[in-house]
């Protein structure tokens, strides 16, 4: 079977009343974004992170996948499938893609902030004096600002083996994760989902200037 790479961000699941991470204005949800995706802001303000990412997880419960996280599921019934998202919504699971791999974290998982291996699902509120079993406050399982990424090698590992590259809903402009469309072979077709997307000046480079469940229609057919 061929392997399909898919990479998303948020304009995958904007169509799905998923806000886009941030506003024109720089602010996410009306919050400077350092103080409430920085380990800085965590240090300074805790409770003000922890209900932040709380309102996140609650939205995520009224919202459901749109057409386009479906139609990326069904590709499974015809290809190896491997989605690498920048969003840290579960969208995509719930469409029922199999292999999911979140660069930049997960709403629904926690993890110690004495130990980052230490890492639990979790789907209700966190306040302040929920710990891990060793005594450390819990934390939202999200890479905020200045901190590394951790799923980065896993993620260009598996673009070496992409044999078609998918890139729906996302500026590339946020790295290292625009990074790694440089990862597939050169003979490696490359469709761009986006409405409005960046500008490439890559040649094998298919650019599709539609929203994701527009673009997936296209793809299917082209597939």
């Amino acid at each position: 079977m061929k392997h399909i790479v898919i990479l998303t961000g948020a304009g995958m699941s904007a169509e799905s009343g998923v806000k886009t991470f941030r506003d024109h204005d720089g602010l996410w949800e009306g919050h400077d974004v350092m103080k409430v995706a920085s380990p800085e802001g965590f240090r300074q303000n805790p409770e003000l992170v922890l209900d932040f990412y709380n309102q996140r997880r609650r939205q995520l419960k009224e919202v459901q996948p749109n057409q386009a996280h479906k139609d990326i599921a069904s590709l499974e019934a015809s290809y190896k499938v491997t989605v690498i998202t920048q969003n840290v919504d579960d969208l995509h699971e719930r469409a029922g893609s199999t292999n999911v791999v979140h660069l930049h974290g997960e709403l629904r998982k926690v993890r110690s902030t004495g130990n980052p291996r230490d890492i639990k699902v979790w789907t209700d509120d966190i306040t302040l004096g929920d710990t891990c079993e060793n005594g450390y406050q819990l934390r939202p399982h999200i890479v905020w600002f200045g901190e590394d990424v951790p799923m980065i090698e896993k993620a260009v590992e598996i673009c070496l083996t992409a044999d078609i590259l998918l890139i729906i809903g996302t500026s590339m402009q946020v790295y290292p994760a625009a990074g790694l469309m440089h990862y597939v072979s050169d003979d490696t077709p490359i469709y761009y989902i986006d409405p409005k997307p960046a500008v490439v000046r890559n040649q094998n480079i298919n650019v599709i200037a539609k929203p994701a469940t527009e673009g997936m229609k296209d793809i299917l057919e082209v597939l």
